[in-house]
């Protein structure tokens, strides 16, 4: 991880291997719900509802990874490469802590977090196995997400992006031979898609150890796994805590928006379930963005490129906006083909494919968040986006879910609605806050600090 290799970054060099990345990650939960399709609806739906409150736990996990990954490119922008080192090692040491102890309460309490959504009965079986077993070795997860974000704020995306096709490929594999058990190999169902998760998330994190390895060069202090530096885990803990509460209180809010759409029944999990399915191919191009724009203006605070900064984040929303707004009308118009991969229930088809027309006014604004929060926080300013995201998401996304799905009686549809009001209040919010400049204020306040 010499200092050359760490120059002369571009946002393409940077986006295209994350965008791959997060395609193949989307891929694989995908391939989970498509070979589930053939199985049975109620075991997607069972899966999609653990899921839910897995993603919840995931991004707990996100405090650790978001904070190293924004102090490891602030520090090689400075040229400080020993503390990024330190940082990087210390890192992956409390990640590891942490997870195994809610790796621990979800293989214990599974039936009960479950409980709480409320979840169909002819669901909770095949759920609560999934979420102990997925759950339970989630902490796989949590390394994974640490050492692929030490490695992307050095700039070597392309690892990640290999491991990641590696680990769909296992679990494609793994798939195949518990749903449809070929050669006699036992059909296994959700368990086996559970197992098929968790292995290939083990032997990734194990490839990707190695590959920190290999590209540190001498850089990384082992010993920080065993001591930590109170200086370091203040400051990760100062930008990591903030950062993964936004993502926190974003998942939390839509676990209880999937509280709601579980009073609607099954047909209406399900048809979430697919939905969403298919909205993850629009937005990720708007997190490769995001991310691969905190990466470039964790190096340019550094710097000191302040200016460099600022356009990079606005250019970055304008492309963002744009790919959003027509990958979302391509998808509309061959929604029920898409949807049809999945299911031929017609209600679901027709209830899925007006909901991907409402994504088309829903994109460009979660294209907003994606770009300004990561650029909020790559510049330090970390706490505005939680502050903001706790009274919007909560304040209006959950209100007016409840109030349109449930209240007014309009379902899906009314679920809709709030995603789209919260995504375009908080962005525009987002866009504000940056064009007045306070994180520059901040960087030369925390500067005169340590002088």
């Amino acid at each position: 991880m010499s200092e050359n290799k760490t120059k002369n970054l571009t946002l393409f060099a940077l986006t295209w291997p994350i965008f791959i990345e997060i395609l193949l990650h989307m891929l694989m939960g995908n391939a989970d719900t498509l070979m589930l399709s053939q199985y049975s609806d109620n075991a997607v739906a069972a899966v999609g509802v653990s899921n839910q409150i897995l993603s919840v736990v995931i991004v707990m996990f996100g405090f650790v990874a978001q904070g190293a990954a924004i102090l490891i490119a602030q520090n090689l922008g400075a040229k400080n490469n020993q503390i990024a080192g330190k940082i990087a090692v210390m890192s992956i040491s409390l990640n590891l802590l942490f997870s195994l102890a809610l790796s621990a309460a979800l293989f214990i309490w599974a039936r009960q977090v479950l409980n709480v959504m409320d979840l169909p009965t002819e669901l909770m079986g095949e759920a609560a196995s999934y979420m102990q077993i997925v759950g339970g070795l989630i902490f796989v997860q949590a390394l994974i997400m640490t050492t692929g974000a030490i490695l992307r704020s050095y700039g070597h995306t392309k690892d990640t992006m290999m491991v990641t096709i590696g680990m769909n490929i296992l679990n494609v594999i793994g798939n195949f031979f518990v749903i449809f058990g070929p050669f006699g190999f036992p059909v296994l169902g959700v368990i086996g898609v559970a197992y098929s998760t968790a292995i290939s998330r083990f032997i990734g994190f194990l490839v990707l150890v190695l590959l920190l390895i290999k590209r540190s060069e001498g850089q990384l202090d082992y010993m920080s796994f065993f001591r930590y530096q109170k200086r370091h885990v203040k400051s990760l803990l100062k930008i990591g805590v903030p950062s993964a509460g936004e993502q926190l209180s974003y998942n939390s809010s839509q676990m209880v928006i999937t509280y709601f759409i579980a009073q609607l029944g099954t047909i209406a999990i399900t048809t979430k379930v697919y939905t969403q399915n298919i909205m993850m191919f629009i937005f990720l191009f708007s997190i490769a963005i995001g991310q691969g724009t905190q990466i470039l203006i964790g190096h340019m605070i550094g710097a000191r490129k302040i200016e460099d900064a600022y356009e990079r984040a606005i250019k970055s929303l304008r492309i963002s906006i744009i790919i959003s707004l027509i990958m979302a009308s391509i998808v509309y118009l061959i929604a029920k083909p898409l949807l049809g991969i999945f299911t031929d229930n017609v209600t679901i088809l027709e209830q899925g494919a007006f909901l991907l027309l409402m994504t088309v006014a829903l994109e460009p604004g979660r294209a907003f968040n994606l770009v300004m929060i990561s650029s909020l926080r790559a510049a330090g300013d970390v706490k505005f986006p939680v502050y903001i995201g706790i009274i919007v998401m909560w304040g209006i996304g959950v209100t007016t879910a409840w109030f349109f799905a449930i209240y007014l009686g309009l379902g899906l549809v009314g679920i809709w609605i709030s995603f789209i009001a919260d995504e375009w209040i908080r962005g525009t919010l987002m866009l504000r806050r940056w064009k007045k400049r306070y994180w520059v204020d901040m960087n030369f306040i925390e500067e005169k600090e340590k002088a």
